[in-house]
């Protein structure tokens, strides 16, 4: 599955800490995240990373491409909802985004450990079942 992290600055310790815990489920995976989050991700678990520009210079947006091409499974966004965000079009967009392409997307911890041991147990087909309800149609 192709996963994209990301990390408001206050929750970069949190993702850190998750993708550390979880890198065994997570390795076997395509990660994608935004510039800084990958960069720290990176150094801190050792994953592979594909990275894209940082948030607010259009790493969301690179994101969002990729959902709307169908080439994004999951997304963790562990956002930082006390914190005025410059480029909170940019993360409504993004938001926006997998709730039209019925992507599982988790905002915080809790959600994100649920999404990845439904990962882990082979839960998620979400998108095999997707197609089979437009082929259905």
């Amino acid at each position: 599955m192709n996963i994209a992290l990301i990390a408001h600055d206050k929750k970069k310790p949190e993702i850190i800490n998750f993708t550390t815990a979880y890198g065994d489920i997570l390795k076997k995976h395509q990660l994608y995240a935004t510039g800084t989050t990958g960069k720290k991700i990176m150094e801190a678990s050792g994953l592979d990373i594909v990275r894209f520009q940082s948030g607010p210079l259009g790493g969301d947006q690179q994101i969002g491409a990729k959902i709307a091409n169908e080439e994004m499974d999951m997304v963790i966004f562990f956002r930082d909802p006390l914190t005025a965000q410059p480029h909170e079009p940019d993360i409504t967009a993004l938001l926006r985004l997998c709730d039209v392409h019925q992507i599982p997307v988790a905002t915080n911890m809790a959600g994100a450990e649920i999404m990845i041991k439904a990962l882990e147990r082979g839960d998620i087909n979400w998108r095999k079942n997707k197609k089979e309800m437009k082929d259905q149609v």
